[in-house]
């Protein structure tokens, strides 16, 4: 392992620097080897770390007379490492538009803070999930739906705080507020959640009665679901602020619907296109003719079909199918014909058919 280097030889200073200089030498190697501005250098957080650690110790009169003496053996293991730094953010990088506090928090660890208080993020609401059923029919239409969805609300007492009414929650005093507690020693630091307010961030004196200071209660909401033309089997929906509030009157979280579309009796779907089955009658299929359609609109249609036809062929109706979502136009709808070959026939029909062989040069056998 290599062996560390002199603290004055870091910052390029001598034995007998004054504490602006001092400052002013870190300063430099700060803006220097500052990581947001050195991401293609991977040795600049090194360095960086290097630098704040030969600041740390030789702007504390004490530590720097340890270090004097004894060397890097005298100021090992000191506490708090990067706190003087950010504690001289203003005074050091007041005139620059980063933050070297951002930088100390993801490098150094929140002991870094440099005396400001770190507010506690208020935390994001769950989201849910609803499976919703619809019919072919609602797909292609598009409707509104009221679901009703069981979710976690601000209890209606207290607001949301948790605190009985005339009372407030107050700052704890171990995390101050963060929920977090942290121990440093050098460049390493562990995170533990506060054992005082349980990662809270804040002390409940008198709870809420109504909601036992939790903040929240369990309801159920009636929301309004807007189904778009064209959803199918699997789309999902997302309504923005619909989930559970979040502890401590925290933003809600979303709600996500996923959509489910019913088997229809007639059609299929195929993408946009709608696929539906008609029987013909064979003197049709052989001398063509006109025939009416069912559609996906509950309307009949009109569709000519020409002589010649052969059982499983398929027609197209433009624009019959399902609409495009979130777009214009819509698929078509596709008419799969099959020609009906009667079972029983009469006698006169069996005629009629043993001529029209006859036409044909061709001989039946009866």
């Amino acid at each position: 392992m290599a062996a560390k280097r002199d603290f004055y030889e870091i910052l390029g200073v001598s034995k007998t620097a004054g504490e602006n200089e001092i400052k002013q030498a870190y300063r430099k190697l700060a803006l220097q080897y500052h990581p947001d501005r050195n991401k293609e250098n991977p040795n600049a957080v090194e360095k960086f770390k290097e630098a704040t650690e030969a600041y740390e110790i030789l702007r504390d009169p004490q530590k720097r007379a340890m270090y004097d003496r004894y060397g890097h053996e005298g100021v090992s293991g000191f506490d708090g490492f990067g706190r003087g730094a950010a504690a001289d953010f203003s005074d050091i990088f007041g005139d620059f538009d980063f933050d070297l506090g951002d930088i100390f928090e993801r490098f150094f660890g929140g002991g870094a803070a440099g005396g400001r208080t770190k507010t506690k993020r208020a935390k994001r609401g769950a989201d849910l999930q609803y499976e919703l059923t619809i019919t072919l029919e609602e797909a292609v239409s598009g409707k509104e739906v009221q679901v009703e969805i069981p979710r976690n609300e601000a209890c209606p007492t207290c607001g949301g705080s948790g605190a009985a009414a005339g009372s407030q929650p107050s700052v704890c005093s171990v995390c101050n507020g963060t929920g977090q507690v942290r121990q440093t020693q050098g460049f390493f630091s562990v995170t533990q959640t506060c054992y005082k307010c349980r990662g809270e961030g804040k002390i409940i004196s008198s709870p809420c009665k109504t909601c036992r200071g939790t903040g929240i209660m369990a309801k159920k909401r009636k929301i309004t679901v807007k189904i778009p033309p064209g959803v199918e089997s699997g789309s999902r929906l997302k309504i923005s602020g619909e989930g559970e509030v979040g502890p401590n009157n925290g933003p809600s979280g979303d709600l996500y619907v996923f959509m489910h579309v019913q088997k229809h009796p007639v059609f299929e779907r195929h993408g946009n296109d709608l696929l539906n089955v008609v029987d013909i009658s064979f003197p049709i299929a052989c001398l063509g003719g006109e025939i009416e359609l069912p559609t996906i609109s509950g309307k009949t249609a009109k569709m000519k079909i020409p002589s010649g036809t052969e059982s499983a062929q398929i027609f197209r109706l433009k624009g019959n199918g399902i609409p495009y979502l979130g777009s214009y136009g819509r698929g078509d709808q596709l008419i799969k014909v099959n020609v009906l070959i009667p079972k029983k026939i009469s006698t006169k029909q069996k005629e009629l058919l043993k001529e029209f062989d006859r036409l044909k040069g061709e001989k039946i056998a009866f």
